[in-house]
Order: structure tokens, then C-alpha cells, then sequence
């Protein structure tokens, strides 16, 4: 059960990571209000770092901001982490 929870919240999460990417970048074309990099990075530290590296590469959007080139794959590295760390606590 929980690990079926997790792979729907990953799931979820990396879907929004991806959208805001996608949807900031059009945005930014169309010279309209954009989504915050605060925000951004937030969603990609709560678990949505791959969804939003896939987006930032995908749209071309971010990737010269060493924010976003460090922050971005870190945030992958950290839940990866988290859940191999896991995976071996509660065998």
C-alpha cells in the first residue's frame, strides 16, 4: 500500500514538474505573468526533480540558470537517496 502511495505521488508530482516547466516557458514566450523560479525549484524539491530536468531540457527552458543546471539534478539525487535509504530501513 504505501509503496503503491509513493509511486502515485512520484508520478504526480513529476507530471506537475514537467507542466510548469512547459507551461512557464510558453509564458515566458508569450511575454506574460510567469511562474516564480521559487516555485519552480519547490516543486522540483518535493519530489519533482525529474519531471521538471525532462521539461527544462524538453522546452529548452532553465538550462543556462546554474540554479536550475545544480538545484534541478540535486533535488534527484536527494529523493533517490530518500528512497533508497528507505528500501533498506524498513526491509
Amino acid at each position: 500500500m504505501f509503496i503503491t502511495l509513493l509511486i502515485l505521488y512520484y508520478a504526480v508530482i513529476n507530471s506537475i514538474g514537467f507542466a510548469t516547466m512547459a507551461i512557464d516557458k510558453r509564458k515566458a514566450i508569450k511575454h506574460q505573468w510567469r511562474i516564480p523560479e521559487a516555485t519552480l525549484l519547490l516543486v522540483a524539491f518535493l519530489g519533482g526533480g525529474i519531471g521538471s530536468w525532462i521539461g527544462m531540457h524538453t522546452c529548452h527552458h532553465k538550462t543556462h540558470k546554474w540554479k536550475f543546471k545544480i538545484g534541478v539534478p540535486f533535488s534527484i539525487i536527494l529523493h533517490i537517496s530518500a528512497i533508497l535509504y528507505l528500501m533498506t530501513y524498513f526491509k
